[in-house]
């Protein structure tokens, strides 16, 4: 029996996120590789899809490490309910395909060697998910040849601001901001107003974020398996 998919992802708060968040459960679901369920919302909304779904299920983070505090706190009040047939992975971290995705975009908007570089995260109450956007910018640095400079916008520091303004004050005339998080929201329309060079447009839609989904259930599956 292959396992379902949950999705689980905060989207109580933004419309326009929530619609993003069901067209990347709808993307993963038209693979065909597994049954998907979507759980958004609170906690207590995200509890209740996931009591609600039958036989084995592989809970999915729908965000990026780092790139969404809300989603992460409810990721972390999950109970399974010592559940034999169910697990959980990590959300999306530095993922090859998603950096050099991200490098892409980048270069689209019109990024060139001597500009500025920050990776917009949001940050997350887990210093495991911390360590993964460190990563994702030593990732991103090497494929650009290029320092990148982290910035956060809802915890941690530096925030994003100011991660701009040091690298304005460094030098760099022309600094682009580099999105680190799946789906456009309200957040994401604060790094629009920061008056950088750039800014990248979120990670989804991508198919490449669809791959990276399965990898993880298809990896899980095996654990279950096993």
């Amino acid at each position: 029996m292959v396992p379902t998919m949950v999705l689980v992802a905060d989207d109580s708060q933004d419309t326009d996120r929530a619609e993003a968040l069901l067209g990347l459960a709808d993307a993963v679901a038209r693979r065909g590789e597994a049954p998907v369920v979507p759980a958004f919302g609170s906690d207590r909304e995200v509890n209740r899809a996931v009591r609600s779904v039958d036989g084995p299920m592989v809970v999915v983070p729908a965000y990026v490490a780092g790139g969404d505090h809300a989603s992460s706190k409810v990721l972390a009040g999950l109970d399974l309910g010592g559940r034999f047939d169910a697990l959980h992975t990590a959300p999306l971290g530095a993922v090859p395909s998603i950096v050099g995705d991200l490098a892409g975009r980048l270069l689209a908007t019109g990024w060139t060697a001597g500009d500025g570089v920050v990776l917009a995260a949001d940050g997350s109450p887990g210093q495991d998910e911390r360590q993964a956007v460190t990563d994702v910018a030593r990732m991103l640095s090497r494929r650009l040849g290029s320092p990148v400079q982290v910035g956060y916008l809802n915890s941690w520091a530096p925030s994003v601001g100011d991660a701009v303004e040091r690298l304005r004050r460094n030098g760099r005339d022309r600094v682009a901001v580099a999105t680190w998080r799946l789906v456009e929201d309200r957040d994401y329309e604060r790094l629009l107003d920061l008056g950088a060079a750039s800014v990248t447009a979120p990670l989804w839609p991508s198919e490449i974020v669809v791959d990276s989904l399965l990898a993880q259930h298809r990896a899980a599956k095996a654990r279950l398996a096993a």
